[in-house]
Formats: structure tokens, sequence, C-alpha cells
């Protein structure tokens, strides 16, 4: 059984950073593409940012450029999201994805969320 757990979320102060973690079980974690997605109420789900199985390659949205970095730990099953210099608007549920091919659309496996509350 596939489980995707995410970690890390919390309240934080605008311009303060936080890192989420998300460690998979149930699967071969190098055999698959992971990403970063969120959904703040009353929005649709957007993309944050993806990589590579070997982690050589990343994407962010770019409303995160610059200040969240994407990163995995193959011999962990983790991947993570540090985030900095959040904002507000960063407020969403955050959700893990394992995905078959990198950066598409399509998701194999969800996480449950962590909620990330940035306070101004």
């Amino acid at each position: 059984q596939v489980q995707v757990v995410e970690s890390g979320g919390g309240l934080v102060q605008a311009g303060a950073s936080k890192k989420l973690s998300c460690t998979v079980s149930g699967l071969t974690f190098d055999d698959y593409a992971m990403a970063w997605f969120r959904q703040a109420p009353g929005k649709e789900r957007e993309g944050v940012s993806c990589i590579s199985w070997s982690g050589s390659y990343t994407r962010y949205a770019d409303s995160v450029k610059g200040r969240f970095t994407i990163s995995r730990d193959n011999a962990k099953n983790t991947l993570y999201l540090q985030m900095s210099s959040l904002k507000p608007e960063d407020t969403a549920m955050y959700y893990c994805a394992a995905q078959n091919d990198y950066c598409s659309g399509s998701v194999n496996y969800w996480g449950q969320g962590t909620q990330v509350t940035v306070s101004s």
C-alpha cells in the first residue's frame, strides 16, 4: 500500500522560513518524479514545484521562484520543500505528489496535505 505523508506545516509570520517534508512508502521512490502542489481556500489546486527522479531537474511556479527550493533524498524516500520569505498569499494546503513523468499534469499518488498559514 502506497503512503504519502506530508509534515512540517504550521503557522508562521510573513518573511519567515519553513521546511516541508514528504515521506513515501510502498513504492520505489526513485522511480518517480515528485511534486508539490497547493490549494488556497476558494482557489484551484496549483503546481508549486517539481523534481525529477534523480533530483537533477527542478521547476518552479513563477510565484515562488527564488523563494522556494525543492529537493529529495532518495535514500530516505523523502521529498522536501524549503520555503523562505513567506508571504500571506502562500497560505494554503500543501500537497505532495508522486508522478510517473517529470512535471506532468497527472499524479499517480497524492498525500493528504499539510496546512501552511502565513500571518501578516
